[in-house]
């Protein structure tokens, strides 16, 4: 999720200085397409202009979108572990508590047995330890997991304004 590593600044226009002086190398779409994912987005259309030169501007968006959406899945690719943790955790904190109020309550009415308040005290405490555990999990697992959420959406928003750019400065390139 890093900035460099997701979208570089300046990507866009150093694409768009290059294709402008048509001294687009191979070489150059290459790195742009291994350097980030937005350069992965912004590079397919090039790669695909360069294959296919007389291709239509669909063919070009295509290439793009089809792009976009792996390079939006490798964003999403630990979110949904996170959000997973983040959603199971006080579940399995209050599995754990249920299961030890049945322990305690299940020893304390063993027959002929006499309720040690002390012990059932205790015993509730640590039950209520598994609830705890599992809320100190999920809470700042749902934060992380809402704040890189977000990130990658504005990622994503972003590649689609500057794929347009991109496809609208091809457009006009190639008349």
């Amino acid at each position: 999720m890093r900035p460099a590593r997701v979208a570089p600044p300046g990507l866009l226009a150093s694409i768009l200085t290059r294709a402008r002086a048509k001294a687009l190398t191979h070489d150059e779409i290459i790195a742009w397409e291994t350097g980030s994912l937005l350069g992965s987005v912004l590079a397919s259309p090039l790669r695909f202009l360069r294959a296919h030169p007389h291709c239509s501007d669909d063919d070009l968006r295509e290439a793009m979108q089809s792009a976009g959406q792996q390079a939006a899945q490798g964003l999403d690719k630990f979110l949904s572990a996170l959000g997973t943790i983040a959603s199971v955790s006080p579940l399995l904190g209050l599995l754990g508590t249920v299961i030890g109020m049945i322990e305690i309550f299940g020893a304390q009415t063993s027959v002929g047995a006499v309720a040690n308040p002390a012990q059932l005290a205790h015993g509730i405490s640590m039950a209520l330890y598994n609830t705890a555990f599992g809320l100190a999990v999920a809470i700042p697992a749902l934060i992380f997991w809402r704040y890189f959420r977000s990130r990658a959406d504005a990622y994503v928003l972003a590649w689609e304004h500057q794929g347009a750019q991109l496809l609208q400065e091809l457009k006009i390139l190639r008349r």
